[in-house]
C-alpha cells in the first residue's frame, strides 16, 4: 500500500527457546527495511511513523481471515482489480493449495 504495510509473520525461536516479540520483530524489521529503502533512494533520516499494531492470530480460521484481509488490502482500495496485480503482495505459493 502507498501509506502502509500489512505483515503477517511466524515468530522466530530464540536460541534460548523463547519467541521474538513482535516489538522486538518490528524494531528490527523497520531497521533493516528503512536502511535499505534509504540506500535506494539515496536519502537519510526517519522513515517509518512510531505507531503499529499488533496481534495474535490463535487459529486456522482467523489466519485465512487475516491473511484474505491483507491481500484485498489494495482491492478495496481501488489501486487494483484483483490482489496478484499488486506488486507488493506475496503469499507463499502452498497457502491456497
Amino acid at each position: 500500500m502507498p501509506n502502509h504495510v500489512h505483515v503477517l509473520i511466524l515468530p522466530i525461536i530464540n536460541h534460548n527457546d523463547t519467541i521474538f516479540s513482535p516489538a522486538r520483530i518490528l524494531f528490527t524489521w523497520k531497521r533493516f527495511t528503512t536502511k535499505a529503502i534509504n540506500k535506494t533512494l539515496n536519502r537519510k533520516g526517519a522513515l517509518w511513523q512510531k505507531e503499529n499494531y499488533d496481534r495474535m492470530v490463535r487459529d486456522e480460521k482467523e489466519l485465512y481471515n487475516t491473511i484474505n484481509y491483507i491481500i484485498q488490502n489494495p482491492v478495496k482500495a481501488g489501486l487494483v482489480s484483483q490482489w496478484e496485480d499488486w506488486a507488493g503482495t506475496y503469499v507463499r505459493p502452498d497457502f491456497f493449495s
